[in-house]
């Protein structure tokens, strides 16, 4: 239940939406995917990566009653069964990011604070995941990260991406 200040970075650069180690960055169909594992002892406070406004915040994954079959070809969700999501589309002038808050379905507690048509800065408080978690930052196009594999990082300090342009 911590959730502690943060110094966001200024300048044009892009932050880690949540605490945890890189698992992932992968491309696929035009969009890179920041996968990123939480564990019990990080703060599961998500954080918007960049200024931008909530486009709209959209739920997705399983319930008890619902299919899990959409799910299952989605290439973040490798190794994570029966995710259920809520999933914050911000319009930035990076263009359109999508935070994905996953938790598994036996957690399944999400919150979300956030509503459509909010602005939001860089590094505020989008939402929390309670219990186990990834955090997707999802990018349009092939976009070369600050970050690797493996590494750790810590949600609105950690610079993801430094440019004033994606592509």
């Amino acid at each position: 239940m911590r959730d502690p200040e943060r110094v966001v970075p200024p300048g044009d650069n892009l932050v880690s939406a949540s605490d945890g180690v890189v698992k992932e960055i992968i491309y696929r169909n035009n969009i890179t995917y920041l996968v990123i594992g939480l564990s019990f002892w990080d703060v599961h406070v998500v954080r918007a990566p960049v200024t931008g406004v909530v486009k709209s915040v959209d739920q997705e994954g399983v319930s008890f009653y619902r299919d899990a079959s959409e799910s299952k070809n989605q290439v973040y969700l490798r190794g994570k069964d029966s995710p259920v999501q809520q999933i914050v589309t911000l319009d930035t002038k990076f263009g359109i990011l999508k935070v994905r808050l996953i938790t598994s379905y036996i957690a399944s507690r999400l919150k979300v604070w956030v509503f459509v048509g909010e602005p939001l800065q860089k590094g505020q408080r989008i939402g929390r995941i309670l219990l186990g978690s990834t955090v997707v930052v999802e990018l349009p196009g092939r976009v070369h990260l600050a970050v690797k594999p493996s590494q750790r990082i810590v949600a609105g300090e950690t610079i993801i991406f430094r440019g004033k342009s994606l592509r």
